[in-house]
């Protein structure tokens, strides 16, 4: 039998990478859905009349199997994929759609569920019960059930088209990354580059055959590139080649692909009875409505707009002053903003780095989730991995009992996509009586070790592992019944609260002081630095809000409205950025078709939601700053009653709980010194 249908027999229930075939997952996909849906003809055929227990969840827990199948094979495509996964992925996703839009429009499902949820008041369920029963009737409602078999028919095309576009987009992007190349075989042309990068480049050019350095669109290499190289002319080349991907009217265009997710997501949220696409998604977040979310973005750029524009004007003349740069464009932005900060707050990341090492960042992440929730990280060998550069954690509580399994994935391959994120390979949850505990995978792109030099970040590599190190927790530290109410499943615009505000401890002396330690030395970094570290947080707040801000616009721009009307998508994004704009637009770049957090990801009518949950991560770090950044009471509070807490209330409910009262985005304002 398939491996991947059977329970795996492996220490914790892990998943048993090595001995899963790529050809094993298309069989497996398919028997899991057979047996899904002998689960739900199971629901519907049950003589007995509908309940909570036999209808709401027999239905949570029709699809546990498949669910495990899908997170392992969709995190493979993202972090591991080659040509065969993604033609399986092309083949199963849109089964899988079909599958979903089964069970969604399955009349006599709906009947049952119907009959419970009419009774919702005399039901003696409890909170978290009735929010399941509340989300899977709101959940059949909004993906039609009460449409008319023709427009079923429409819903489930359109739904089938659009899982085969994302997933096509997002090929186009990991496509063009991998593409290109920028070879460089002068020394000279390397001024400025720290050793480690150019050690890298060395690496890849070797690996590759070439004679030079070899510089990539994966961002340890992007980034510090465009940071610290001397050469305009090659910044100017690298970001023009990071800003066109997806953009170059060649068989990776995502144009076409753009016009075509954005106008089929329209027809569907009218067909639903909805005004538009962002209209329909905000009814389950935390904003309500997209008339809220502009008001909010337009209120941010009011109070960032004219700081944005000072950061803009200073940085300008610093160019000048110092390179006799005329007119300040995009691709020298990093360069001239790194020193610019130096000179201002005497920091320099090329010397921050020593006092990062990967592993001891890593370690220092455990220790503050240690002091604060009373957890702790054990390295183990006996749990299998996709791939040889991958770590995996016991994480045990005071009382040496399980909570979770942690993986760890940071460097970047050609198989894995760009950024960071924070995935599962199994949910939370309660069933028969047993808990089952997660496995939660954190996956980053940071720079690998070398010859000379181990893995050093730089300060914001640092607080990405720590936003995505609280994603982890919040995973990993969920108590709840349902998985589908567990961990990270909250509505949207409160799922990046614990992984902003894990951020906060990078900045914090009593935290860097356990792990920011000289990698040769062992020396504690100096506290002079730190503070100027603190300082610096501040610096180009506005900008940077701006930059935030315009791609929330953005988003909105594309998902509350009708996008029929937009034929030109340059045309289109250079309109929505005219009240943002601060660098001259380059004419052979665009966002929108690299976008892919809103056109692949989860985040249409969703990227407001980073500001959204700033707003709450600052006000709630202000009530540890108030007593103390270790303050194990207030963690308590957090871990129970966000944490844990999944998504089995309202989040304003949750939050208050912890906070004792509303956010204010007071804290927020303060910090980026925008009042």
């Amino acid at each position: 039998m398939n491996v991947l249908n059977m329970e795996f027999d492996t220490p914790y229930n892990s998943a048993p990478f090595s001995n899963i075939k790529i050809t094993d997952f298309l069989p497996a996909f398919k028997t899991a859905l057979a047996e899904s849906k002998k689960k739900i003809i199971a629901i519907v055929s049950n003589p007995e009349p509908p309940n909570f227990k036999n209808t709401v969840e027999a239905l949570e827990f029709s699809s546990l199997r498949l669910d495990r199948i899908s997170s392992l094979f969709f995190n493979l495509n993202a972090a591991e994929t080659n040509d065969a996964i993604q033609k399986i992925a092309q083949e199963v996703s849109p089964l899988l759609t079909a599958h979903s839009n089964d069970v969604a429009l399955n009349k006599s499902l709906f009947e049952r569920l119907k009959i419970v949820y009419n009774r919702l008041e005399n039901l003696n369920l409890t909170t978290e019960q009735k929010t399941l029963l509340e989300k899977k009737y709101k959940g059949f409602v909004r993906n039609g059930a009460n449409l008319n078999p023709n427009d079923k028919k429409r819903l489930r095309k359109i739904d089938k088209k659009l899982s085969v576009s994302k997933l096509t987009f997002g090929e186009h992007l990991l496509a063009e990354t991998n593409k290109f190349r920028l070879e460089i075989n002068k020394t000279s042309h390397l001024e400025g580059l720290p050793e480690n990068l150019i050690a890298a480049a060395k690496l890849l050019g070797e690996k590759e055959e070439k004679k030079g350095w070899v510089f990539t669109l994966d961002y340890p290499s992007y980034v510090p590139f465009m940071t610290y190289a001397k050469n305009r002319t090659l910044r100017k080349k690298m970001a023009i080649a990071f800003g066109k991907k997806g953009f170059q009217k060649d068989s990776l265009d995502n144009q076409e692909l753009l016009l075509k997710i954005a106008k089929l997501r329209h027809i569907r949220a009218n067909l639903l009875g909805y005004k538009t696409h962002a209209d329909y998604v905000l009814e389950e977040r935390m904003a309500k409505s997209p008339e809220t979310v502009l008001g909010f973005l337009e209120d941010l750029k009011a109070k960032a707009l004219s700081v944005a524009q000072s950061e803009y004007k200073e940085l300008s003349a610093f160019a000048k002053k110092l390179d006799g740069v005329e007119t300040l464009q995009k691709w020298d932005s990093a360069y001239y903003s790194e020193k610019l900060k130096k000179k201002r707050f005497d920091i320099d990341d090329e010397l921050l780095k020593p006092f990062f090492k990967l592993e001891n960042v890593l370690e220092g992440a455990f220790a503050i989730a240690k002091k604060l929730f009373q957890i702790q990280f054990i390295k183990t060998t006996e749990v299998d991995t996709y791939h040889e550069e991958v770590m995996v954690y016991k994480v045990k509580d005071e009382k040496g009992k399980l909570v979770a399994l942690f993986y760890a994935d940071f460097f970047p391959r050609s198989g894995k996509r760009a950024g960071a994120w924070m995935t599962s390979f199994k949910p939370q949850y309660q069933l028969e009586g047993q808990q089952h505990r997660p496995h939660v995978s954190i996956v980053c792109n940071f720079t690998k070790p070398t010859k000379k030099s181990p893995s050093l970040l730089t300060f914001n590599e640092v607080t990405t592992l720590f936003h995505e190190f609280g994603h982890a927790l919040h995973g990993m530290l969920a108590n709840t019944n349902y998985p589908s109410l567990s961990g990270t499943n909250v509505a949207w615009d409160f799922v990046e609260l614990p992984s902003q505000l894990m951020e906060n401890w990078c900045y914090e002396k009593e935290a860097l002081e356990l792990f920011a330690r000289h990698y040769e030395s062992s020396e504690v970094i100096p506290m002079q630095w730190i503070e100027n570290i603190k300082a610096a947080g501040r610096f180009q707040q506005g900008m940077q809000t701006l930059r935030q801000l315009s791609f929330g616009l953005l988003d909105m721009s594309w998902h509350g409205q009708d996008p029929s009307s937009i034929k030109d998508i340059k045309a289109h994004e250079k309109n929505v950025f005219k009240s943002l704009q601060l660098f001259p637009d380059i004419k052979e770049n665009c966002m929108s078709t690299a976008f892919a957090h809103i056109f692949q990801g989860g985040y249409s009518s969703g990227y407001y939601s980073y500001k959204w949950a700033e707003v709450l991560e600052a006000d709630a770090f202000a009530y540890f700053k108030k007593n103390q950044v270790f303050d194990t009471e207030i963690a308590s509070k957090l871990k129970t009653h966000i944490l844990s807490q999944g998504g089995i209330e309202n989040p304003e409910v949750l939050y208050k709980r912890f906070r004792g009262k509303k956010a204010s985005n007071k804290a927020l304002l303060e910090r980026a010194g925008l009042q």
